[in-house]
Order: C-alpha cells, then structure tokens, then sequence
C-alpha cells in the first residue's frame, strides 16, 4: 500500500512568512521525501485534510498543484504494478519524475536469457537433453515460487541463502525427488545464477556459503558371472532374446540408449588398425565416439540385423527407452540376477567388467565412453580402479615372498 503525505518544513521559512511543502512516500515501510516547489504560510495549511485554507487564488492554485502530483504519483505507482515486478519507494519517485529506472532483473527472466542461449547452441556444442534438464529446472523453480510465495517471480537481488535450502527442502519433501536428481536440478540452478553475477544482475552470490550434498552413488554393473549368465540364457520367447541380444551389444560397446537408437551402417567403418569400428557422435555431450567392434559384438550385431532387418537405415530395433526398461526387469527376474537392470547398467558394465577389469586404462576408457572430462571417468569408476590396483598389489606382494 503507497501512502502520500505532504507536510511542511517549518525550519526553512523565508523573510516572506512561507516555507517549503514536502512530499513522503511510504511504501513497504520505507520512506521518500521530495521537494514539491510549493511554498505556503503554516498558518495556511491544514494537515488533516492536506490542504491550503482558506480558499482563495493563491491556496486554491496550491491545492490544485498537490492535487496533480498526487495523480501523477499514483499512475507511476500503478505502472510500475502493471510490470508484474517487486519495485520500491525510490523506483515509484524515478517513475514520477521520468527518470529512467535501472531495471532490476527477475529469477524468471535470468533463466529465459540462459535457457535461451542454450537452445540456441543445441547441435553446435550441447545436446536437446541439456536444454530439456534446464528447462525442467526452469520450472521446478516456477513451481516453488507459487507454492511458497504465491508469486510468479522474485527479483535477483532478494534472493537470499534461504531460498537455495527452502528450495531444496520443496524438492525432498513435496516433489520427492532422488539426492541424485536434487543434485543435479540445484546445481543447475546454481549455473544460471552465476551466468546472472558475471551479467552484474545481481552483486552478491547468494551460494557463495552453499555446501552441495553431492550423493554418493554405487555403480551398479554385471559381473563376469553374471554377464556370462545371461549371455548363454535361453529366452522361449523371441522380444526378450531380442531385449537381451541389444543389451549384451551395448555391454561390449558402451553406447548409451540414444547412439543404440540411431545406428546405421554408415557408423560401422574399418579402421586405420584394419578391424571394424563405431564411429559417431555421443549425442550428450557432442563429442566424437571411437569404439573398436569387440568379436562378440561383431557377432551381435550380425545377428540381430539378420534376424530383424529394419525398413530404415537403422541397423537395431526401434523400442522405446521406458518399454526396454521394463522387459530388463523381466529378463532379470527370469535369469535370477539379482538386480535392478536399465540400459544404463549395459554402459557400466562395458566400463567396468569389459575395459577396468581388463586392465584398460582410465584414459581410453574415458575415450570409448566419450566422456567429456576424464574427471568424470575417475569420479564415477574410481572406486573399481582401487580395487584393480589392490588386486595387482596383492599379486606383486605375493610374487616378492
């Protein structure tokens, strides 16, 4: 609520008998005082009813000229609520008297500059899946605006630390999402924001004492009993041998769902070594895939487009990443592993089982992944390079008695 009041400044009468008329705004409990070039005799003025008396062509010509700085003052301050914006005392005064306000940038409008600037780089050096996680960020903090405060935005400049815990406490307990996935959605967020520091739209960063609760997750993988297991399993029924058949090919080669669902002949080339390779580009990360064809998954890959030959240029069955889940819960329970399989787990196991349990180096393992940071490789399969190396130690302390 703006309050208008004009008051007198009694301590700067003139020779003449009159002193200046002040005009406080008050809103959201801060004060703006301003000079209003009136001048009147105290004895003139009523403050109760704000106005000059008695009524005559000076006081009459006073009160008309308060009168319209009261209206203009109100239409600045219903112009700057039309902006859907948290504004204060001093911008309502700079709307009043025309001067150009220094725009306070919105939560809402940081995210659409960064968001839009990702789109427009999906395809030069981000994928579609980024801008998608970004712009689920995007409205997950949408969402929690409303649900705490009621509003569609929130000014940069108040966000405080307090935001970034209540925040995270909306996404354990009212959205119920994973550490993994809380992670991930406040780290994004904190991406933006510091996009918006280095645009001076805000000064101080409000995750400047914000310590991330980075969730410690455990690879899951096949081992080599289980992977032989379910290599030499017999299926009765022709979609799960066929499930099984795509899974065990991306456990010899790393691809991930989206590279399994778009390969073609095209991607199949020798190599400068003379065997048989996958070369395409990781649609995640747009870095270029270089995995040699393991015998077992040259073998695979014959199968499978002899026995389902696509009409397209696609050389596996198309299936949709949810619905080949769901037939990997299937065939674990059939084969008795004892384990929650996704596609992804095809990938760890390549990394794990196929390369580090074979002594491939973290490097060219992070190569055949297509990684973008070998921190990434370290960070995810450090633990299973430890074991290695403390089974090498073993051996070398046993060959030393």
């Amino acid at each position: 609520m703006l309050n208008i009041l004009f008051l007198l400044q009694k301590n700067r009468t003139n020779q003449k008998g009159t002193c200046p008329i002040r005009c406080r705004l008050t809103y959201l409990k801060t004060r703006k005082e301003f000079s209003t070039g009136l001048f009147i005799k105290p004895i003139h003025w009523q403050n109760s009813k704000q106005r000059a008396h008695p009524l005559n062509e000076e006081n009459n010509f006073i009160n008309t000229q308060l009168s319209l700085i009261k209206n203009n003052i109100n239409q600045a301050f219903l112009f700057l609520q039309l902006q859907q914006v948290d504004f204060t005392v001093e911008a309502i005064h700079k709307q009043y008297i025309g001067e150009e306000q220094q725009e306070d940038k919105g939560l809402m409008q940081a995210f659409t500059y960064h968001n839009n600037r990702i789109k427009k780089l999906v395809g030069i050096e981000t994928s579609i899946n980024t801008w998608e996680r970004y712009d689920n960020t995007h409205n997950h903090i949408k969402a929690f605006l409303w649900f705490k405060y009621q509003r569609k935005d929130m000014l940069l400049k108040d966000l405080k630390y307090n935001f970034i815990q209540e925040f995270e406490y909306y996404l354990q307990t009212e959205r119920q999402f994973k550490p993994t996935t809380i992670f991930k959605t406040i780290q994004r967020f904190r991406r933006v924001i510091r996009v918006a520091v280095s645009l001076d739209y805000l000064i101080k960063d409000p995750f400047m004492l914000y310590k991330a609760k980075k969730p410690r997750k455990e690879i899951v993988y096949l081992t080599p009993e289980e992977l032989s297991k379910l290599e030499s399993h017999d299926f009765s029924q022709s979609r799960l041998e066929k499930i099984r058949d795509l899974f065990i090919l991306c456990c010899y080669t790393g691809l991930a769902f989206n590279e399994m669902s778009v390969l073609e002949q095209k991607h199949i080339i020798t190599n400068f070594d003379g065997n048989k390779w996958i070369k395409m580009t990781r649609q995640k990360t747009s870095k270029e895939l270089s995995i040699p064809l393991l015998p077992k998954a040259l073998q695979l890959l014959e199968k499978i487009s002899s026995t389902y030959p696509q009409k397209t240029n696609k050389l596996l069955p198309k299936i949709s990443n949810q619905k080949f889940n769901s037939y990997l819960k299937e065939i674990a329970f059939i084969v008795g592993i004892d384990k929650v399989l996704t596609h992804h787990i095809a990938r760890k196991t390549f990394a794990t089982t196929i390369l580090l349990f074979n002594d491939v180096p973290m490097e060219i393992v992070s190569e055949l992944l297509g990684h973008s940071k070998i921190s990434m490789t370290q960070e995810h399969y450090g633990k299973i390079v430890q074991s290695k190396l403390s089974e090498h130690i073993t051996k070398l302390a046993e060959r030393l008695l």
